[in-house]
């Protein structure tokens, strides 16, 4: 299984509008490296939920529950979705400024692909991650 990270702005799209819509494919991402994240994402990894220029920090903990298909929202074939639904809230949003003060994290895709909107997390970032969630 592997891990990913995606970030939604919460006046666009928040933790708890998804957590009440239950299950939502994850439309608009138009950056390639994201859209190659997207393709390599399978059934039953586990992402974790960002929330990006306001709050800065990871909320929650979802799953994709259906792998890459083709974007509903463009015509234009280069463009893929997949389907996520919410699995739990972390006990402690993880911040960004806390993420980059833990020296084992230094090498996140969080930071250091900073605009990227969807990026993997290595298996030792994500019990990290957990751990500082207080969710470990």
């Amino acid at each position: 299984m592997a891990h990913w990270l995606i970030k939604s702005e919460p006046t666009k799209y928040s933790w708890d509008k998804f957590v009440e819509d239950k299950q939502t494919f994850w439309d608009g991402v138009r950056n390639y490296t994201a859209r190659n994240n997207l393709k390599a994402m399978k059934k039953g990894d586990e992402v974790f939920f960002y929330h990006s220029n306001e709050g800065l920090e990871i909320v929650g903990i979802a799953k994709i529950v259906k792998e890459s298909y083709q974007d509903p929202t463009t015509e234009d074939p280069n463009w893929v979705v997949v389907d996520l639904k919410p699995v739990k809230k972390l006990k402690k949003p993880v911040t960004l400024a806390t993420i980059k003060a833990d020296i084992r994290l230094e090498k996140i895709a969080l930071v250091k692909l900073s605009r990227l909107s969807v990026c993997p997390i290595t298996d030792d970032e994500w019990s990290i991650i957990l751990e500082l969630g207080e969710t470990k």
